[in-house]
């Protein structure tokens, strides 16, 4: 029979659900992976992604609030939006490589 520590299946969880980094400057930005965020948050982000289907949908809007969700600290998300300046391009870049990140992790949100 297999034994494992705590340390080790937290380990393991970091390594397939880990978090997107962002470089900016000397800061480093986290996007947590959906396994990671509240429930409430993971259903936000969720009708996010719905909404950005729309024909008429604000896409830099809201693709900073999908940001906003997944960042690890508000403060943070809002760092790296101003850096960004509305440049949808660099939104739509960050959420696509947050997306391939976390595409795992989304898989499995719906198991509470």
């Amino acid at each position: 029979m297999a034994s494992f520590s705590l340390d080790d299946i937290r380990n393991a969880a970091e390594a397939k659900y880990g978090s997107t980094d962002i470089e900016l400057g000397d800061d480093t930005i986290r996007l947590l992976n959906p396994l990671r965020l509240p429930k409430a948050t993971r259903h936000q982000l969720a009708q996010l992604q719905d909404e950005m289907g729309g024909d008429d949908a604000d896409q830099e809007e809201l693709l900073s609030e999908a940001i906003r969700l997944v960042a690890e600290h508000r403060e943070a998300a809002d760092k790296l939006l101003a850096a960004v300046g509305g440049d949808l391009a660099v939104l739509a870049e960050i959420f696509d490589r947050y997306g391939r990140g976390a595409q795992v992790g989304e898989a499995s949100a719906s198991r509470d």
